[in-house]
């Protein structure tokens, strides 16, 4: 698997990006930051219980470890929702977040963060109009197909044409290990065919859900080759040593950033 590792920080990085030298990449993992139990220890929010300190720290580090100017990130408040944001400056540590599941930008020096514990990160890139997205995908963002709404505004933001855009489906909770009830059974089968597998059988009101999947057919129905789409096939639930997960430690956890940006030079 693509890894990366700097001084003790392990973050993944999608094989589709790998021949573009103008990207800055990287879904990291819970290790090498400074947190204690039960965020240990690289958590990047803090709205679990760490401590600011401690936060903004960690965000150093992968700052440092991608070689991002400090302070470079541009991050949001996410709601489960269906708002994308672009956006041509980072956010200043002291300004309020705008709430919002899809973040872009077409600027160097601007590098977005998302923050996951279980949820789809969803990566989008132009390489001809030189633009990047992000979006972060719940069950919620992806019934309401937060994905091809992140499409359509890079094509309203940048011109980009989705048969150019490149996706990464990032590390997050597996079919095996996610199971819904009723509500979520009913939303998805307004959203998407009924045929179309995401489901597992339904067994007293209960069934599992591939989101992995799900957020594929979204960016397949919104315009992206089949060819042009990479989903990492690593499941945050089976791998707690690895990543945090809201499900496998009952919430009891931190959050992992996955990072975006346009290169200088």
């Amino acid at each position: 698997m693509p890894f990366e590792e700097h001084d003790g920080l392990r973050w993944y990085q999608f094989d589709l990006f790998m021949d573009e030298p103008g990207l800055i990449q990287g879904v990291f993992t819970r290790r090498g930051g400074v947190s204690p139990e039960p965020w240990s220890s690289l958590n990047m929010a803090t709205s679990v219980g760490d401590s600011r300190e401690r936060v903004i720290h960690n965000r150093a580090r992968i700052l440092e470890a991608l070689s991002i100017p400090q302070y470079g990130f541009y991050d949001v408040w996410q709601v489960h929702g269906v708002e994308v944001l672009p956006t041509r400056e980072p956010r200043p540590l002291d300004t309020p977040h705008r709430k919002a599941d899809s973040i872009l930008t077409d600027r160097t020096g601007v590098a977005l963060l998302m923050l996951f514990a279980d949820c789809v990160p969803i990566y989008l890139y132009d390489p001809i109009h030189r633009a990047v997205g992000m979006a972060h995908a719940g069950w919620q963002g992806t019934v309401a197909k937060i994905a091809a709404r992140a499409v359509e505004a890079m094509r309203s933001a940048y011109g980009s044409r989705p048969e150019d855009l490149l996706a990464g489906i990032g590390p997050s909770i597996c079919r095996e290990h996610y199971q819904v009830g009723e509500e979520v059974i009913g939303r998805v089968e307004q959203a998407f065919d009924r045929e179309s597998g995401l489901l597992s059988s339904h067994n007293d009101g209960k069934a599992q859900l591939d989101l992995w999947a799900a957020n594929r057919q979204a960016l397949l129905e919104a315009g992206v080759r089949e060819g042009h789409i990479q989903v990492s096939q690593i499941c945050t639930a089976e791998h707690p040593q690895d990543w945090f997960s809201h499900r496998g430690e009952k919430g009891k956890t931190g959050r992992f950033g996955a990072v975006f940006a346009l290169r200088e030079g």
